[in-house]
């Protein structure tokens, strides 16, 4: 095995490898597997090299020669260069097995003496190559990796082409990368052409922001705020290497970047992209830089700014690929947005103000004109912080709340502090904290809100700027348990901020204590002070609350507090609030099985927030959609919803317990049920570092239905009973609120404990006829009949089957439904209940229920005996046994399988066994055969 030195380092697959990369890594593993080769293509940074060495070092072990090359373009004049570090090291090994003119060919190529050139031996130096190869692959698979193709020497290129296209039958591989640009590439086929046939070429393209968050989380900048990180992904365009050399500028760096401003561009980068720019004229590297300042640049918006050869200018940029060129001309277009930032950043200060200048009179929309009129400008100016303070609200007001933050930071940096009309520079930072946390930037608000609490000595300033800080503290809210003390003391005795205080309060009792009657005691005492303090804002959310903490306890006067939630008059900005009253009328809508108008109200609010461009709100409807399309029964609908959801969650930050929580739910009925069982995982670790006792049970909960649908009783009976528990604790007593229950008492009768079973069963029935909860009856009839089937009263549990199963169809609950369906098939057997199964998997293929639809399947194909009678006559030894135990003995007799037991009883083969061993015990025996050979003398008298 031979190693250039350029390869000595270690090449550990280590996790930021394939950071993005799994599809593309599968796929390439799989085409080295089926022992062909690969081609990496991707443009400078992308991360060829990184995935070429994980390859090369998972492959590599399962070849016994690896040939290594790694050209550089400072080498790439030198002939033979690369042909000399793939076999160099083999040349002593391969030589006397060639003729003698290819060996002298080779040898001349390789050590530079005597007269060999391509020119001269072509045909024996190009035969000596591809000899070599299948000398080395004579002995065993042979793996030549290959990088940066590009720079390879024309001499070396050409003779490992020659010998590639002739390997066919051979066991050599190649793993290759070269550096391309845009998708269609003519260097990529002109690659392609000079390697084995049926290479697979994999095309590396942009990282997402959720991966550019990995990467630099990895590598040691995780602390850096989220929108921060957004901008990072936005200049280098998802590229790796951009993104991780932006990351570590930013974070040497002792000053952030000011808010709208590029982000700095360290030296290393900046020489990278701006090479050519030595070549532009004075007057166009100006006009660069004012599109660089831009938001939208323009030929005409350059024009307006004073460049009056814009054009011209543009065209040489564009020439010396500065410039992207296409069909989305007038638009001014960077060919990379590191491009633009370096050149900003590359600009003298004085020269940056001239073009803000120049674009704060030229730009024809206002928020764009402030913005530059703010960056134009030094110190502070009171004209200039309130048009910007007036841009912000527009901004607000497009749905755009991280601009209107943006904007806000650069009212406040403008406002003086010495006072004067209009608000000051704290409550013009408080607001662009507020616009922030609405755009999901958390990190950015808290920044402010600690900034503000520095200075600040204001009552309700303070006060505002603590409810911040546990507003982006989110369901980790124990670890600003400190704050309360200090927000109470700030608001003393205004009921306006005592209200403030107090709604927080009422969500610390139910996070942080799992308290709900003292949730709603704050939440109404919240409710009161903001009434006497006139802020109809706090009044209606903390109605809003205290109406959903009553739905959940199933308290009676649930549906007034809503009413009263959604009295008017309205404040706009709570309407449409994840906390607002119409979030609490969609939750009472869903939990009254009113799904079609739940549906609509959940689809109007998400329309609305999107409008808004509120990210938390936005997660909280996307799940709150994809809930009620699961118990609709469209698990495909559902699980995108979900998916969209946690990806939102993921990026922003902002509900990743709950969403994780949703879409394993979804992928359990609907997806992938392992991807089920770990993100319901990862939200049960989430909500316990968190002590969120309240999505703790909701995950649980989603984590006892991902081991139901994957087979795994017992583990369903240790999550859902945990639920139980949590929820009594908690004061939970509508049973629609997790749904959870007919789970648990389907897995109860699984594991052979029939009789919790019908505990959790009639405990919840009471609590759903209290409550009106039609849908969780019929579910709860449903498990009740497999608590009676299991106990041989077939025919009942054949009737109640039915009945649940209309029910369920009537209300709308198809997946529900089809689960009961499902059930009676298996119950009638496949012999007489053949035509039941076919009507269960139609039922689960309209509902897009994969996992149920694969347990159908495995019930169809499974081999099972012919139904046992209604009621088996026993033999009378057999008679001290329990109901469980008889029909498992009876079982026996008719030469079943445990395995053919389990899946006729509804049990795990595990109960199946312990039942018997607790048979043998009973009447005297040690084994099956014994249970046999008593029915046989049974029968004999």
């Amino acid at each position: 095995m031979t190693v250039r030195r350029d390869f000595q380092e270690s090449a550990r697959c280590r996790s930021d490898l394939v950071i993005g990369r799994e599809e593309l890594f599968a796929g390439a593993r799989g085409q080295l597997s089926s022992g062909g080769s690969v081609l990496l293509h991707g443009p400078a940074g992308i991360g060829k090299s990184t995935v070429l060495r994980a390859l090369a070092e998972e492959y590599g072990a399962t070849a016994r020669t690896v040939l290594r090359c790694s050209a550089t373009e400072s080498e790439s004049h030198l002939p033979f260069l690369a042909l000399a570090d793939l076999l160099g090291l083999v040349l002593d090994e391969v030589s006397p097995r060639l003729p003698a003119a290819q060996r002298t060919a080779l040898e001349s190529a390789l050590t530079g003496r005597g007269e060999s050139s391509l020119q001269r031996d072509g045909l024996a130096l190009r035969l000596a190559v591809l000899s070599a190869l299948r000398a080395l692959a004579a002995d065993g698979p042979v793996l030549v990796v290959a990088d940066d193709l590009q720079w390879l020497d024309p001499a070396s290129a050409e003779l490992l082409g020659f010998a590639a296209r002739r390997l066919e039958g051979t066991p050599v591989q190649l793993l290759c990368a070269v550096r391309t640009e845009g998708q269609e590439s003519q260097e990529c086929d002109r690659q392609l052409r000079a390697c084995p046939p049926g290479t697979l070429a994999v095309r590396l393209g942009p990282l997402t922001r959720a991966q550019v968050a990995q990467l630099l989380d990895h590598r040691g900048h995780g602390g850096l705020p989220r929108s921060t990180v957004r901008e990072i992904h936005r200049t280098s365009g998802g590229n790796p290497l951009f993104a991780l050399e932006l990351g570590r500028a930013l974070a040497d760096s002792p000053t952030p970047p000011r808010p709208g401003e590029p982000l700095p561009v360290p030296t290393s980068l900046r020489a990278l992209v701006l090479s050519r720019l030595d070549m532009l004229s004075v007057e166009a590297r100006r006009t660069l830089l004012v599109a660089s300042a831009g938001a939208r640049p323009t030929p005409a918006l350059l024009h307006a700014a004073g460049r009056e050869n814009a054009e011209a200018e543009c065209a040489q940029a564009a020439e010396l690929g500065l410039l992207a060129t296409g069909p989305d001309a007038p638009a001014v277009r960077f060919a990379h947005p590191l491009i633009s930032a370096a050149l900003y950043a590359e600009a003298p200060a004085h020269e940056r103000r001239a073009a803000h200048a120049a674009l704060s009179t030229a730009a024809s929309d206002p928020i764009e004109r402030a913005r530059h009129l703010a960056l134009a400008t030094t110190g502070t100016d009171p004209e200039v912080a309130a048009r910007l303070a007036e841009a912000a609200a527009l901004a607000r007001d497009r749905g755009a709340p991280s601009v209107a933050a943006q904007l806000g930071l650069l009212a406040a940096r403008h406002t003086p502090a010495d006072g004067g009309p209009g608000p000051g520079p704290e409550e013009r930072r408080l607001a662009a904290a507020e616009d922030a946390i609405t755009a999901g930037e958390v990190d950015l608000a808290r920044d402010i809100a600690r900034e503000v609490l520095t200075r600040a000595s204001v009552p309700a300033h303070r006060v505002r700027a603590w409810i911040i800080v546990i507003d982006t503290a989110g369901h980790t809210m124990a670890e600003v348990d400190a704050v309360f003390p200090q927000a109470l003391a700030d608001a003393g005795d205004d009921p306006r901020l005592l209200a403030l205080v107090h709604y927080q309060l009422a969500w610390r009792a139910l996070i942080v204590e799992g308290d709900f009657t003292e949730a709603r005691q704050a939440a109404a005492h919240a409710a009161e002070l903001a009434a006497r303090g006139q802020d109809r804002r706090t009044e209606l959310l903390a109605l809003a609350f205290q109406a959903q903490t009553e739905t959940l306890m199933g308290h009676p006067e649930a549906p007034r507090t809503i009413k009263r939630a959604l009295r008017e008059p309205q404040d706009p900005r709570v309407a449409c609030h994840h906390n607002g009253a119409g979030s609490a009328r969609f939750r009472w809508l869903v939990m009254g099985d009113q799904l079609a108008e739940a549906r609509t109200t959940v689809t109007a609010l998400l329309r609305e927030v999107r409008r808004r461009g509120s990210v938390e709100s936005e997660v909280h409807f996307l799940r709150g959609l994809a809930e009620t399309e699961l118990r609709a029964g469209h698990c495909g609908r559902a699980l995108d919803l979900a998916r969209d959801s946690l990806r939102l969650a993921r990026d922003s930050g902002i509900g990743e317990t709950a969403s994780a929580m949703l879409t394993s739910l979804a992928e359990a009925s609907g997806g992938d049920v392992d991807r089920a069982l770990a993100l319901a995982r990862e939200a049960v670790q989430h909500a316990e570092e968190d002590g969120d006792q309240m999505y703790l049970s909701r995950a649980l909960g989603a984590l006892g239905y991902a081991q139901l649908v994957a087979g795994d009783p017992a583990g369903t009976v240790r999550s859902l009973r945990r639920v139980r528990s949590l929820e009594l604790g908690l004061g939970i007593t509508d049973p629609a609120r997790g749904r959870w229950q007919g789970d648990l008492a389907e897995a109860l009768v699984r594991t052979g404990e029939v009789a919790e079973a019908q505990d959790v069963i009639d405990v919840s029935r009471e609590h759903a006829l209290r409550l009106g909860r039609e849908s969780v009856l019929a579910v709860l009839d449903r498990s009740e009949a497999l608590v009676r089937a299991a106990r041989g009263d077939r025919e009942a549990a054949v009737a109640q089957l039915t009945s649940a199963q209309d029910r369920l169809g009537k209300l709308g609950y198809g997946l529900e439904e089809a689960r009961a369906a499902f059930a009676l098939a298996r119950l009638r057997g496949r012999g007489p209940g053949a035509a039941a199964f076919d009507e269960a998997a139609r039922m689960f293929r309209r509902c897009r229920a994969l996992p149920w639809l694969r347990q159908v399947e495995d019930a169809l194909a499974a081999p099972g005996p012919e139904p046992v009678p209604d009621r088996p006559e026993a033999p009378a030894a057999l008679e001290v046994l329990a109901a469980m135990e008889r029909q498992v003995a009876a079982l026996v007799m008719e030469g079943a399988t445990n395995r053919e037991i389990a899946a006729r009883l509804f049990i795990s083969v595990k109960t199946v066994e312990a039942t018997l061993t607790r048979v043998y015990r009973k009447l005297g025996i040690r084994s099956r055969v014994d249970i046999v050979r008593l029915a046989a003398a049974r029968r004999a008298r």
